[in-house]
């Protein structure tokens, strides 16, 4: 469905989008198909961002994190007053679901695009919302409020609900601060992280604890409600392949989901959303068990569009941004039309899968999307991926008549997708795409965890012959650099080209046969694209898989065999590396503490996600670090000396 700024519903001439990345990017998209001038926010990470550059105008909120910039209510109000906006919209994350925002909006006579005040403050609130859909007959999981117990009481109902248990913030969503306890003893440590957690991302540690269902499938129906007393259920979507509770792929409409248990599942989200006047879009959670479908319980409400909402775009042919427009400004909401085929999102996050999905942080040297499918995404070539934010940097959505096409072209997609500067997950997608239980329609939301751990990548001989291409090709040889080329020349003879050798992520030295040129094929540079970073690595990517190699001299290779003649058989590295980028957020343990192997020592936090430092053996532990330090990946944070034992 089109709309156009004709219709009489439309009264905004300037939206201000309160958001960053692909989600302010999608936003403006559709501002711009109907004639609506946009203004973009910005942080100073985010100066030279995409989204700054497409919006009609932009304004600078703040510093580089997003509690200094896209969290402060203050400044995105003063933004929108400066440019004369008529109405906010939030995206979705950040302020999106913040009755604070929404005060704002309305003390100041700006629209804020999205619900009422009670249902933010009623659905914000999981605790709040368990109780409130359930009173209006809407399933949900046994389980309790947390707020205002300590960790003796907590454990106590912990007990009597049973294990295993899911600790989840009550604000916020995106799986962010979500721990699974199977057993009391896990429980002391769960909540700490959780309230951790939720504090630095929604600035609320109020947690909600909830039985675990053993295998379930993570099923959300979109619902949108308009001012006049109209609330439609648009379909719902498939959000079941997830890790930690971060969506990964999702699709539209859910996979062999009986019409008995769709219609129920329509029913209780219409019920939800009514039961609190819902005005705009929305999503109503929910839990179904993969092994009687029938079981359904809500979970909870999410005040704003989804991450995931381009799979019902595509098979309704709605612009729900538009439609967001329209009930923002008073409009009716028209008669939904039929849905058609299938559609699959995947999304592509800015991580290393086998290096157990530790965040990648960089300068996108080259993004080339595919094309002839829907993409949207937060980087171009040149962008800079920080530890700031979300690691999410593009969505890939592929349609088809049936789910196997949409499948089909969505691996096709994914494999025609070049990233370069920063590690991503898309080979991983491609392996979800053909994994058996994905392509038979059977699954839960612990699928992905059993395809773990991922064994290393290593690079075709095309990707090595195409990385050699960047490292044999020097504008000149000085006289004392011909002994080190890899080049040579004998008389009568073709000249003859050594190996060239690497070493990769995973520190181990890959090399190309000799001649790897002629080998593989005149054309090799073009299968695979490779470009070289600001620190002499070379990245390189064929069908998907993109990979870091950095070229070793002969020296260097000599030096690192010979070094490993030499290391002493069984020696444990006494020191606790970051993972990755990012900032230090807690200290488990005291100077000199003694502590076991596998203990953890620090935590870092980088991208909203949060990994521990374990100890490397048995020992006193010296910091290297303090809470709020910043750290490079693989820095010293901590060393365990001697063997000591408590």
């Amino acid at each position: 469905m089109t709309l156009h700024t004709a219709d009489p519903a439309f009264v905004f001439e300037t939206v201000l989008v309160a958001n960053r990345g692909e989600i302010a990017r999608r936003i403006i998209r559709s501002l711009r198909t109907l004639g609506i001038r946009s203004i973009a926010v910005f942080s100073d990470a985010d100066a030279d961002a995409p989204h700054v550059r497409e919006a009609d105008d932009a304004v600078r909120i703040g510093g580089a994190s997003a509690a200094e910039s896209y969290l402060k209510v203050d400044a995105v109000m003063e933004a929108a007053r400066r440019s004369g906006a008529q109405a906010i919209h939030p995206g979705y994350g950040f302020l999106s679901e913040s009755v604070s925002l929404a005060e704002a909006c309305a003390a100041a006579g700006i629209v804020f695009i999205g619900p009422g005040r009670e249902a933010l403050q009623i659905m914000g609130d999981k605790a709040r919302a368990r109780e409130h859909v359930s009173a209006h007959g809407v399933p949900v999981v046994p389980g309790f409020d947390a707020t205002g117990m300590d960790d003796a009481l907590i454990r106590l109902r912990a007990d009597e609900i049973g294990y295993p248990l899911l600790v989840k913030p009550s604000a916020g969503g995106g799986g962010k601060g979500m721990e699974v306890v199977r057993t009391g003893d896990e429980l002391a440590q769960a909540l700490a992280t959780a309230r951790r957690v939720a504090t630095a991302a929604f600035d609320d540690d109020a947690l909600v604890l909830e039985r675990l269902v053993r295998r379930p499938r993570h099923i959300e129906v979109q619902v949108f409600g308009d001012a006049h007393g109209t609330v439609l259920a648009l379909g719902e979507r498939e959000c079941t392949l997830q890790r930690r509770h971060q969506k990964v792929m999702e699709e539209a409409p859910a996979v062999r989901l009986p019409s008995a248990v769709r219609e129920r599942l329509m029913d209780a989200a219409v019920a939800a959303a009514r039961s609190v006047h819902y005005v705009g879009a929305g999503t109503v959670e929910f839990l179904v068990e993969a092994d009687a479908v029938d079981e359904v319980h809500f979970i909870e409400m999410n005040t704003r569009l989804q991450v995931e909402h381009p799979v019902t775009e595509q098979v309704t042919g709605l612009d729900l941004v538009a439609l967001q427009l329209l009930v923002a400004a008073g409009g009716a909401l028209p008669a939904p039309p039929p849905a058609r085929g299938h559609a699959v999102e995947a999304r592509v996050y800015a991580e290393s899968p086998e290096r157990g999905f530790l965040p990648s942080t960089g300068t996108v040297l080259l993004f080339d999307p595919p094309r002839g499918v829907r993409v949207d995404a937060a980087v171009e070539s040149g962008s800079e991926v920080t530890g700031f934010y979300d690691p999410m940097i593009a969505k890939i959505i592929a349609h088809g008549p049936d789910r196997a096409t949409a499948l089909r072209r969505l691996d096709a997609a994914l494999a025609r997708t070049v990233v370069l500067g920063v590690e991503t997950n898309i080979a991983f997608l491609r392996s979800l795409c053909t994994h058996a239980r994905v392509t038979s329609g059977d699954l839960d939301t612990g699928l992905i965890e059993t395809m773990l751990p991922l064994p290393p990548r290593r690079p075709s001989p095309r990707m090595l012959a195409s990385a050699a291409v960047l490292v044999e090709a020097p504008d000149d040889v000085r006289v004392g650099e011909l002994w080190g080329t890899a080049q040579g020349w004998r008389m009568g003879t073709p000249p003859v080209r050594a190996s060239v050798a690497f070493l990769t992520d995973d520190d181990e030295i890959v090399e190309t046969a000799p001649d790897a040129n002629a080998t593989a094929g005149a054309d090799a540079a073009t299968d695979a694209e490779a470009a070289v970073d600001a620190d002499g690595a070379i990245w390189v990517s064929e069908n998907g898989t993109t990979l870091r190699l950095r070229p070793l001299s002969r020296r260097a290779r000599l030096l690192r065999r010979l070094a490993a003649q030499t290391t002493t058989t069984g020696a444990d590295d006494p020191t606790g590396h970051a993972p990755m980028p990012g900032t230090v957020v807690a200290l488990h343990v005291a100077e000199g503490d003694v502590v076991r192997e596998g203990d953890p020592l620090v935590s870092i936090e980088a991208m909203k996600m949060e990994h521990p430092v374990l100890a490397p053996h048995d020992g006193a532990v010296h910091l290297l670090v303090a809470v709020g330090d910043q750290v490079r990946r693989e820095q010293p944070v901590a060393r365990v000396d001697g063997q000591e034992t408590a």
